[in-house]
């Protein structure tokens, strides 16, 4: 028996499935600030498809030694990816993804690793590349969405400040010397320069969102870019590209930067203006922002988003929980953060 198709039943039937297409919302960057905006946007995940690509120029802390252990490509950034995305409904899942992010403060040659860089490292052994290890992990912790290395390949950064001195290293370039002290990075570049991978092609060149940040310019955000066809990537993108500005300036790196500032830089690198700005206009607390002059030299990012052409979002995204780092990190983190929630909200008034 044929079944008789009317134009009225064509329409309902595409109105249906364009229902149930998920936008794609593509973040990009590495390190804290990632793991921020990532673990507010799983909360979505029943109505977005979210994809993580991932910085590989890492070279500090436990993943540091690891790499340079193992020769294997840094997992550090994607760990916390992966943690950030993890399901953690009931106990269970929240113990595995607690147990994900552990460090070890004491024993041999253990302290300061991080159990879920030692769980990537011995699936990469076992599996063979560190493309599967993500996807076995990814598994293991059950993630809502998808966390994709950047490129394939083994790079390291390497920066060139404005007086010619030349560094080698995403850690020496995030924590450098005092003589980086008021120098102006003028070119970032990785060596070699890395392809990438055909997965986080396919999903920033189809994503409706690309979010950028929060994270440090150069060696969480630029680290991504300076990948071979990078890019190209997201100047083919139909999808509108997403800035979140940071809270404080990065030592050696954004001093003296305004947000304009880095939205030029970003522009330099990515070819393409941010289509939103997403700034927080919230007051931060006085003490820290006194700890981070006396300690570091650094203010809060100047806020002069009068002069893009961007749309600017202006709200309060910054979080009231007090960070402390832990004793066993020898890398230095960030006192004041971004709100999860507070930032996948407004990701989400963006999504049409």
């Amino acid at each position: 028996m044929c079944t008789k198709v009317t134009v009225k039943t064509v329409i309902l039937t595409a109105t249906i499935m364009a229902q149930t297409i998920k936008k794609s919302v593509v973040v990009m960057g590495g390190g804290t600030g990632t793991h921020t905006i990532l673990k507010g946007l799983k909360k979505y995940a029943d109505d977005i498809d979210i994809a993580a690509v991932i910085s590989m120029a890492d070279s500090g802390g436990s993943t540091g030694r690891l790499r340079d252990e193992f020769g294997q490509l840094p997992v550090g950034d994607v760990r916390m990816a992966l943690a950030a995305l993890a399901r953690d409904y009931d106990d269970h899942e929240e113990l595995l993804r607690e147990l994900f992010l552990y460090r070890f403060d004491r024993g041999n040659g253990l302290k300061g690793h991080n159990f879920g860089n030692l769980l990537l490292t011995a699936l990469t052994e076992i599996l063979g590349t560190e493309a599967e290890a993500v996807k076995a992990a990814a598994k293991l912790l059950r993630v809502q969405g998808t966390v994709l290395p950047v490129t394939a390949d083994d790079v390291q950064l390497v920066a060139t400040y404005d007086d010619g001195i030349m560094i080698k290293g995403e850690h020496a370039i995030d924590e450098p010397d005092i003589s980086r002290k008021g120098h102006k990075i003028v070119t970032l570049v990785c060596e070699p320069m890395g392809i990438i991978s055909s997965e986080a092609k396919e999903k920033l060149t189809e994503a409706d969102l690309i979010v950028l940040g929060p994270g440090d310019l150069y060696s969480s955000l630029l680290a991504n870019v300076v990948i071979g066809g990078v890019p190209e990537a997201l100047q083919s993108s139909r999808g509108k590209l997403v800035y979140i500005a940071n809270l404080m300036e990065k030592a050696g790196q954004t001093e003296s930067m305004s947000i304009a500032d880095c939205c030029n830089e970003l522009c330099r690198y990515t070819g393409r203006y941010p289509d939103v700005v997403m700034i927080n206009d919230a007051d931060l607390p006085n003490e820290i922002v006194e700890y981070y002059l006396q300690s570091e030299g650094v203010r809060p990012v100047v806020d002069d988003s009068s002069e893009l052409t961007s749309l600017i979002v202006k709200k309060d995204l910054i979080t009231h929980e007090v960070i402390k780092q832990s004793t066993c990190d020898v890398l230095s983190r960030s006192l004041i953060r971004h709100d999860s929630d507070k930032l996948a909200a407004e990701v989400m008034e963006l999504i049409e």
